[in-house]
């Protein structure tokens, strides 16, 4: 059975390949994409979204804009790492034209309003900070109830990204984190525990661009350009993690990875804020509303991963 999906995205490349997943899933009806700030800024992050949409053949789907920084703090700007692993416009300088369509505000309201509308039948996936779920959560009591969440963040068994313990996704807004984790909403965790097991490198990009399609070629340039970041930052995976496209594989198929029932929480005090870890005070709750990601099917999932980009790719 197709879901309906919202992709709520702050669109650098790993969620610019996210966005091309889920539009080459038949599993999924992508309704429209919510941004946020994170690997760019906000509006940066919407123009992006909006020129994918148009080069990946769904200039129909929405874009609405989304809180421009976290709950907790007056501005955002965009940190030095992310600037190099994703370039200054998010998508690794790759230029795209602009899109006839424009971006629309209200995208909290449009994440409550699908899930009442939806509900069981909707998946939000979300790959950036859950500032704009938490305003979700805040505005309406029964979205946590009723929503069903995948979110790529966080980081349980493994270190994390930008500090011992903290994941990016989730440093942005740790408050916004720990009050989706705390909501009793249906939450399940992509981390790094598993994201980074999954691994591109430039023989899959040639396979795109080999198409010669504008979509595939572009996909190509920017993640290798993603690669090149990685061989600085990581150079001992000897690939890009596919951060953000496993968070829609698994919205599409829980079974690529091993799920853990836990309820989580965020540190949001400290020396150790950002660290995703399980809840204490809810240790022996019966009802268990996150689960974790440990492992993963890493073939089966870049099986999936170059068949439905490729999907994109070959038709655009």
């Amino acid at each position: 059975m197709q879901k309906k999906a919202i992709l709520d995205l702050d669109t650098g490349i790993d969620d610019a390949l996210a966005l091309a997943y889920a539009l080459g899933s038949p599993e999924l009806e992508v309704i429209g994409v919510t941004t946020t700030y994170g690997n760019v800024l906000l509006e940066t992050g919407a123009a992006n979204d909006l020129a994918l949409l148009e080069l990946f053949g769904a200039p129909e789907v929405p874009v609405y804009l989304g809180e421009p920084h976290a709950q907790t703090k007056d501005g955002f700007e965009v940190l030095e790492i992310s600037a190099f692993i994703h370039g200054q416009n998010g998508i690794g300088e790759v230029e795209l034209a602009k899109a006839a369509a424009a971006a629309q505000p209200g995208a909290v309201d449009f994440l409550i309003s699908s899930v009442k509308e939806h509900g069981d039948d909707l998946v939000i996936i979300a790959t950036g900070p859950m500032t704009n779920l938490s305003a979700a959560i805040a505005k309406d009591e029964t979205f946590a109830d009723n929503a069903h969440i995948v979110i790529m963040g966080g980081a349980l068994t493994v270190p994390g990204n930008v500090s011992p313990w903290a994941e990016a996704n989730i440093n942005q807004d740790p408050d916004a984190a720990n009050d989706l984790f705390r909501s009793g909403a249906e939450v399940t965790m992509i981390g790094l525990d598993v994201t980074l097991q999954t691994l591109l490198t430039k023989k899959h990009t040639a396979q795109w661009r080999e198409l010669g399609t504008p979509a595939a070629i572009a996909l190509a340039d920017m993640t290798d350009y993603y690669i090149k970041a990685y061989d600085t930052t990581a150079p001992h995976l000897g690939g890009c993690g596919l951060h953000d496209p496993l968070a829609v594989g698994v919205a599409v198929d829980p079974s690529l990875v091993t799920l853990l029932p836990i309820n989580l929480k965020v540190d949001v005090e400290g020396e150790t804020r950002g660290r995703t870890i399980g809840d204490e005070v809810r240790l022996n709750d019966q009802v268990r509303t996150s689960r974790a990601a440990v492992a993963v099917d890493v073939d089966r999932f870049l099986n999936e991963f170059m068949t439905r980009i490729g999907r994109v790719a070959a038709a655009n």
